[in-house]
């Protein structure tokens, strides 16, 4: 006997449907918002309206504003009454205070993971997103560039099968303010240390654990150096 769903058993599905499709939306959002405001693209001291950044992003105001409020849960971002909201100021002590602890976590992780090593599917994976990294660089899109970026180091810690170790260096990352990145973009100078995520899965792929380690501490390096000042490094 043929089961067909009920009037109220339709709508919940359509319901269902139409929820997932907000959630995907509203995880785009945030991961667009995250990365602009790593990027500087969205500053302090000035007040952005949900519905403006979604005309922006090409999608309805309702699913930014989830995003928003989620960031407000983050810390990154604070509502401003009747207004929108606005990016919460970072410190220069408070991102030091994260680079601290990106460099104990991150570094003796990338030495951990080139012990290990990778498989042939692991690099060609992560190699596509050092690829959409690159090409964002030369398109000078620091959106694009930073929301590769994260999945790029996500991607890649995740191999070693820790989601609190993951979801704590996301965290440490989306909350640094890299002002600098634009300004070294327009210069010609962000291509450089785009190419050190190769250069990284490569030393990982050929199991060198030191050679891991000492980039990774390098580019976390740029945090508090050209990626802040805009300047180029010597």
């Amino acid at each position: 006997m043929t089961r067909t769903l009920s009037s109220s058993q339709a709508d919940d599905g359509l319901l269902l449907q139409s929820a997932g499709s907000r959630t995907s939306l509203r995880d785009e959002a945030i991961k667009t918002l995250q990365a602009a405001i790593i990027a500087g693209e969205l500053r302090p001291h000035v007040v952005y309206s949900a519905p403006t950044l979604a005309a922006q992003l090409g999608m309805s105001a309702t699913p930014v504003r989830e995003a928003v409020l989620d960031l407000v849960k983050e810390g990154l971002v604070e509502t401003v009454r009747n207004k929108g909201f606005r990016v919460v100021e970072l410190a220069a002590a408070e991102l030091d205070e994260l680079t601290e602890l990106r460099l104990l976590i991150e570094v003796p992780s990338v030495r951990n993971l080139a012990r290990r090593g990778l498989s042939a599917a692991e690099y060609r994976a992560l190699k596509q997103l050092t690829t959409q990294i690159e090409r964002a660089a030369v398109r000078n899109d620091m959106v694009a560039h930073n929301k590769a970026d994260l999945e790029f180091h996500t991607a890649l810690l995740g191999l070693l099968c820790n989601r609190t170790l993951v979801e704590t260096v996301r965290s440490l990352r989306v909350r640094s303010r890299l002002y600098g990145m634009s300004r070294l973009a327009d210069s010609g100078q962000l291509l450089p240390t785009s190419h050190e995520h190769i250069e990284l899965l490569d030393l990982i792929r050929d199991r060198d654990a030191a050679g891991a380690a000492r980039l990774m501490r390098q580019h976390i390096g740029h945090v508090r150096g050209s990626w802040a000042t805009g300047a180029a490094e010597d």
